[in-house]
């Protein structure tokens, strides 16, 4: 018996050295992250650059989706911020107001105000010596969709675009991902019969521009949105990128739109169709089999898969040709 506790405490011990020195390779980045403070008008945001180990060419600033997301959005943002490194450009990202030391509330703005707060950043980023402003390229993901347009098309200084799953209409969007989430769970004819009609009542509220009590008195939705969150929907819910698109098309910014094939939050015939439409020539669209956060399928659907991985490998979370594409993508971004 004791020569078998030694065998299971010797066989312990090796797997933890195996998954330490695993976590310690898995999450050593080619970059250098520096923690600051960007005083926007009310507050400040908490911020961190990611430099390259060499010469810097470019920034990247990038716009968070949908949630209260940090700088790093917990250390999934990394595997992006080295492959920007590994191009040549520094990444800006801080933590959306609210969330960590940023003051404010995200989920009081709109998306005018989202714009108006990347804006904001830029300009702190063009007065700081160490950053290199000369080649400005915005990424940004889901929700940012309907912020990146209202950006280009009003700063001259933005040279190139990455747009990761992002939605065209924010209605059509809830449609199409309620519909999704359905065929996804096997939900039976009833289920689906109610979902639909909580989703349509919600959307009836929405449009009469009802209060937070109101919502709760006629809503039939199990899970009732809270005060901040219904309030946060009523600014947004008439939220559509095609007008901001068409204006920003005149500036003829390089687009590269990544899109997954098995997202279920949007609908990325839609988004494909509707980018190539408008931007013609200067939007390159790049399909891989992943899920809405560009990550593999296998992953985003098993929280146990996604964990172990996300903590021990990150940089495996995400689709193949995901990250080498963004980095090829900024290699081709011509200087400002």
């Amino acid at each position: 018996m004791r020569k078998k506790i030694r065998r299971v405490v010797a066989a312990t011990a090796g797997l933890a050295l195996a998954l330490g020195l695993l976590l310690a390779v898995g999450n050593e980045y080619r970059f250098e992250e520096e923690r600051v403070s960007v005083p926007v008008p009310g507050g400040s945001l908490e911020a961190v650059v990611a430099h390259p180990e060499g010469t810097t060419r470019g920034l990247v600033v990038l716009v968070h989706g949908d949630g209260p997301v940090d700088a790093t959005y917990d250390g999934l943002y990394r595997p992006w911020f080295e492959a920007a490194a590994d191009a040549g450009f520094a990444t800006l990202s801080w933590s959306k107001p609210g969330v960590g030391g940023s003051t404010g509330n995200w989920l009081r703005q709109d998306m005018d105000e989202r714009a108006a707060e990347v804006s904001h950043v830029l300009d702190w980023a063009s007065a700081q010596p160490g950053l290199a402003t000369g080649t400005v390229v915005l990424w940004g993901a889901s929700q940012a969709g309907w912020v990146l347009p209202k950006v280009v098309r009003s700063r001259p200084d933005v040279d190139a675009v990455v747009a990761v799953s992002p939605a065209v209409n924010w209605l059509r969007q809830g449609r199409f991902n309620l519909l999704a989430e359905l065929d996804h769970d096997g939900a039976a004819a009833p289920a689906r019969r109610e979902a639909v009609e909580v989703s349509d009542r919600t959307r009836e509220l929405l449009e009469s521009g009802a209060d937070h009590d109101r919502y709760l008195a006629r809503t039939t939705d199990p899970e009732p949105l809270d005060a901040d969150r219904w309030g946060f929907a009523l600014r947004n819910f008439r939220s559509d990128a095609t007008a901001d698109l068409q204006a920003s098309a005149d500036r003829h910014v390089p687009v590269l739109l990544t899109l997954g094939t098995e997202d279920r939050n949007v609908d990325v015939a839609e988004t494909g169709s509707t980018y190539r439409r408008i931007l013609g020539d200067d939007v390159t669209v790049a399909r891989f089999r992943a899920a809405h956060s560009m990550a593999r399928p296998v992953v985003e659907d098993s929280d146990a898969l996604g964990l172990l991985t996300g903590t021990f490998w990150p940089r495996a979370l995400l689709a193949p040709g995901v990250l080498d594409t963004y980095r090829d993508f900024l290699e081709g971004v011509a200087p400002g």
